[in-house]
């Protein structure tokens, strides 16, 4: 039986009421999937999402950026004003959000969603745009067109989540993470993406755990390395750790595949 099977369960309106973390700290780490486990039998008091009597998720996100991959320049340099738009998808129920991420203070993620109206997912709806624009504008990124965005990158993975002990936070682990472009395909095999979600800037249980285990944060986006991976000449610099050490001999990249 898979540990994940034996663990005491949580709702979602309950996870949402005590860790909702629309604005939080992230880490995240890249983990063997033989470590999970060990990750879990070690961190106790843990309990894990359950939907519909599933306790993992399939995700499926189309990030959209201008023309001149903005969004994604301002994530490989690092800029103070990082942003991200996308659609994401449960692929499960068909559930449809769209979704802004920004940078809050002291490097906080600020995430605020609303539901897709429907039909084209592949751009900014007319009637979502002016709240496109105004999560843009208080997080003071200025001189993006929401009707002007493009979808650059697809991704898909299957997610399992976790409630943190005693109020902590939140972790979501990620597998089977399949990057999609107009160049290709990317796709990781076994390793995990974990990611650690807290309302204050200190480790949390799970953190600490990955650390005993010999894990510690890197630098991976979803977005940022997905899209360097596949589009050639795109640099990857800010990723070139972690793909050349973590998801090295992992990767599985077929150019021009779409499907």
């Amino acid at each position: 039986m898979n540990l994940v099977d034996t663990l005491p369960t949580v709702g979602l309106d309950e996870l949402n009421a005590e860790a909702a973390l629309l604005t939080r700290v992230d880490r995240k780490y890249v983990v063997p999937a033989a470590d999970l486990d060990l990750l879990l039998t070690g961190t106790p008091g843990l309990r894990v999402l359950e939907v519909g009597g599933r306790r993992e998720s399939r995700y499926e996100s189309t990030y959209l950026d201008t023309v001149g991959l903005d969004s994604w320049t301002s994530s490989a340099h690092r800029r103070r004003r990082r942003w991200k738009v996308r659609t994401r998808v449960y692929a499960d129920t068909g559930e449809c959000w769209l979704e802004v991420k920004t940078r809050g203070r002291r490097g906080a993620t600020v995430k605020e969603r609303l539901p897709h109206p429907g039909g084209d997912r592949l751009s900014v709806p007319e009637a979502c745009g002016p709240w496109v624009r105004e999560q843009l504008g208080q997080a003071h990124v200025s001189g993006v067109d929401p009707y002007g965005l493009v979808p650059t990158l697809h991704t898909a993975y299957a997610r399992t989540t976790f409630l943190l002990p005693g109020g902590t936070g939140r972790a979501t682990v990620d597998r089977d993470l399949r990057w999609v472009t107009g160049h290709g395909t990317a796709e990781v095999g076994d390793v995990l993406v974990v990611e650690t979600k807290s309302g204050s800037t200190g480790p949390g249980p799970l953190d600490r755990r990955l650390w005993d285990l010999g894990h510690r944060p890197v630098r991976i986006s979803k977005y940022g390395t997905g899209l360097a991976l596949l589009t050639p000449g795109l640099p990857g610099n800010r990723w070139h750790r972690v793909t050349s050490r973590h998801l090295a001999g992992h990767l599985t990249i077929k150019a021009g595949v779409l499907a």
